[in-house]
């Protein structure tokens, strides 16, 4: 997949969005809506109303890069509509992307060793 290749955080924003929205309207949401900076190089994700669209922004350090993507069969899993943003693992964001239920899966956050050997 094209975004989310840096460490910064994954964040879906919960409300639906209008959908005519480009990539403009979308970091004016984002910046306004959500407080989020849309250039710091968080990968926001942003649904429909109907739920089987999404729509990813994300700051490349060139660009907005803005991927579309429509499922043709079923939804997408999607959190409970509220106001405010939901982060996710990448784990989940793929899962997401693919049309799986991202909820199932857990990320495992492992400790480095403390010496090597």
């Amino acid at each position: 997949m094209i975004v989310a290749g840096q460490r910064q955080p994954i964040l879906i924003a919960t409300r639906p969005v209008d959908f005519r929205c480009g990539h403009r309207a979308l970091a004016l949401i984002a910046q306004t809506g959500l407080k989020l900076d849309p250039h710091s190089g968080v990968t926001i994700v942003f649904r429909s109303k109907r739920g089987d669209r999404l729509k990813i922004l994300v700051w490349d350090g060139t660009g907005l890069v803005m991927v579309y993507k429509v499922l043709e069969q079923g939804s997408f899993a999607w959190p409970k509509v509220q106001d405010g943003t939901m982060r996710l693992s990448r784990a989940q964001h793929e899962a997401l992307f693919e049309g799986l239920d991202w909820r199932r899966i857990v990320a495992q956050r492992v400790a480095p060793p403390l010496a090597a050997g």
